[in-house]
């Protein structure tokens, strides 16, 4: 419930952990990588799996499969198998998946406008502590 300044309650410091374990498990599901790039491929609608694949890049037949199949159960996405031969499936955002957008979005603006800023401490951490590796 929200009080009357529209803003969202305070979560009470004695349910914190609670709160935040609650969050952590949705938040390992909708946070990884391949889930966002998923939902942004998604955003102007239905779209097959190798269209899917082709505009997330990078990831595998077997993890874009678990992936989708993990955002069809947490209500994400839809899955329609039209009969044809062979069957075609299309993917789509459910209204949560597109209520996901948003943040996602916003997370997404965030780290191209500080992709500059983040690039140059690595540096820095890198030249002080002589670590010349790239965190993946």
């Amino acid at each position: 419930m929200l009080p009357a300044s529209g803003a969202p309650a305070p979560i009470p410091t004695t349910g914190l952990l609670d709160a935040c374990h609650a969050a952590r498990t949705i938040l390992s599901r909708v946070g990884d990588k391949w889930s966002v790039l998923i939902v942004m491929s998604l955003r102007e609608g239905p779209r097959r799996f190798s269209e899917i694949k082709r505009a997330v890049g990078t990831i595998s037949q077997r993890m874009l499969t678990l992936t989708l199949r993990s955002m069809e159960r947490d209500g994400l996405v839809t899955r329609k198998v039209y009969p044809t031969t062979p069957p075609r499936v299309e993917y789509e955002l459910t209204g949560l998946g597109h209520s996901l957008r948003t943040p996602v979005e916003a997370l997404g603006q965030w780290a191209v406008a500080n992709e500059a800023e983040i690039a140059a401490a690595q540096a820095r951490f890198d030249a002080a502590t002589g670590d010349g590796e790239k965190a993946a």
